[in-house]
C-alpha cells in the first residue's frame, strides 16, 4: 500500500507524525517515536515569552511587578517550570537531528512581529528541516479589531519568510472572522503549510479559593469535526500543504482527515495516552482499512471528500445544517 505524501515540500512515507508536545524533551522518547514509524518529528514550541525572559537574564525579572497590572506576570511560569530555554531548545534540535533519520520540524509560538523572530533563523541553523509558527493569540483587547489581529499574524509570517529558506507552516486557531479568506492571505504570502487547529486551553475558576486555575484536557475524536470542515473548505483552493492536529485518535480519524484534504496528520493526545507505539497501530489499521475499501494509495484518497467536489458548497453546508437541526427527535412526553 502506498501511503506516501508530500508535506511542506518534504517527501514522507506516510502522513502520521507526532504534533508539538513535551514528548520531544526526552531523546529516548524521540527514538521510540521514530521506531514507531513517525514520518517526521515536530518540536514543541519555543515561546516568545521564554526568549524575552532569556534576554532579560531571567523570567523572574518579570515577577518583580507581579501585582502591578491586571494581566499579572504571575501567570507566567517561574524559571523552574520553563525547563527548555532558547539555547537548550536549539541544542535539542541538534541532538534530535543527530539521533533520527526523519525530518525535524521546529516550532515558534508568539503574538508579535518583534526581535524574537530572529530565532527562526537560529532554528534553521540548528538543523530543522521546516518551521511551524504556532500563532496563539487570544484577542481580549476591546480596542483591537479583527483585521488588526489578522495583520499581526501576516506580519509575523512575512518577517519569518524573509529570514529563513526552510518551509514555514502556520498553526492557526479557527477564531478568525473569515477564516477561508485569511487562510488565502497566508497562502498568498508564501506559507508552505497551514496546520488546523491550535487547541486553546480554557481556564477554570476555583470558587473556594477564588483563583483562576489551568485545565489541561486531552482531546477526543469529537474535536476532529471542526477540523474536517475547514480542511474540506481549503483543500484544492490553497497552494499550501494542509495538516490536521487535534482529535485524531483512530485510523478512521486519520482516513477522514486525508479525505477532507490533509497532507499530514499530527497526533498528540493519542500518543500521550497510549504511548508512541500508537503511531504504528494507526498506520497498520489505515492500511487494512484502505485494502478493505480497495484503495491503492493515499493520493487516491487525499482530498476526495473536499468541498470542491460539491457544485455549491454553501448550499451543501446550509442543507446539512437544516438536516442536523431536524434530526433530533428526543423522547415524547406521555
Amino acid at each position: 500500500m502506498d501511503l506516501s505524501t508530500t508535506y511542506l515540500g518534504l517527501s514522507l512515507p506516510h502522513p502520521l507524525m507526532p504534533g508539538a508536545s513535551p514528548l520531544v524533551d526526552d531523546l529516548d522518547m524521540v527514538k521510540r517515536l521514530e521506531d514507531a514509524g513517525a514520518a517526521a518529528i515536530v518540536m514543541h514550541s519555543l515561546f516568545e515569552e521564554q526568549i524575552i525572559g532569556e534576554r532579560a537574564q531571567t523570567l523572574g525579572h518579570i515577577e518583580a511587578h507581579t501585582d502591578s497590572f491586571a494581566e499579572a506576570p504571575s501567570y507566567f511560569p517561574d524559571r523552574s517550570e520553563v525547563s527548555v530555554g532558547p539555547e537548550f531548545y536549539l541544542e535539542q534540535i541538534r541532538r534530535i537531528k543527530a539521533a533520527v533519520h526523519v525530518p525535524v520540524i521546529g516550532s515558534l509560538n508568539g503574538t508579535t512581529a518583534t526581535g524574537w523572530l530572529d530565532y527562526a533563523r537560529m532554528i534553521q541553523q540548528a538543523g530543522a528541516d521546516a518551521l511551524e509558527l504556532n500563532v496563539y493569540i487570544v484577542a481580549t483587547n476591546l480596542q483591537e479589531d479583527g483585521q488588526a489581529v489578522e495583520q499581526r499574524v501576516l506580519d509575523i509570517l512575512r518577517k519569518v519568510k524573509t529570514s529563513v529558506t526552510i518551509p514555514v507552516a502556520v498553526k492557526l486557531s479557527p477564531f478568525f472572522g473569515s477564516f477561508a479568506h485569511f487562510a488565502s492571505q497566508l497562502d498568498g504570502l508564501g506559507a508552505d503549510g497551514l496546520v488546523l487547529f491550535n487547541r486553546f486551553y480554557q481556564p477554570d475558576i476555583d470558587v473556594e479559593t477564588l483563583e483562576v486555575v489551568p485545565r489541561l484536557q486531552l482531546s477526543d475524536s469529537s474535536e476532529l469535526l471542526l477540523r474536517l470542515r475547514w480542511l474540506a473548505v481549503l483543500s484544492g483552493h490553497v497552494r499550501a500543504s494542509l495538516a490536521v492536529t487535534g482529535g485524531v485518535h483512530t485510523a478512521v480519524d486519520a482516513v477522514k482527515s486525508v479525505m477532507a484534504g490533509a497532507h499530514a496528520v499530527q497526533l498528540v493526545s493519542a500518543l500521550l495516552q497510549h504511548g508512541p507505539e500508537r503511531l504504528q497501530t494507526i498506520r497498520e489499521e489505515m492500511v487494512r482499512w484502505m485494502e478493505e475499501h480497495e484503495y491503492h494509495s493515499l493520493g487516491q484518497m487525499q482530498g476526495s471528500m473536499n468541498l470542491m467536489r460539491c457544485p455549491d458548497p454553501q448550499a451543501f453546508e446550509r442543507a446539512n445544517y437544516v438536516r442536523v437541526l431536524h434530526s433530533w427527535h428526543g423522547t415524547s412526553e406521555r
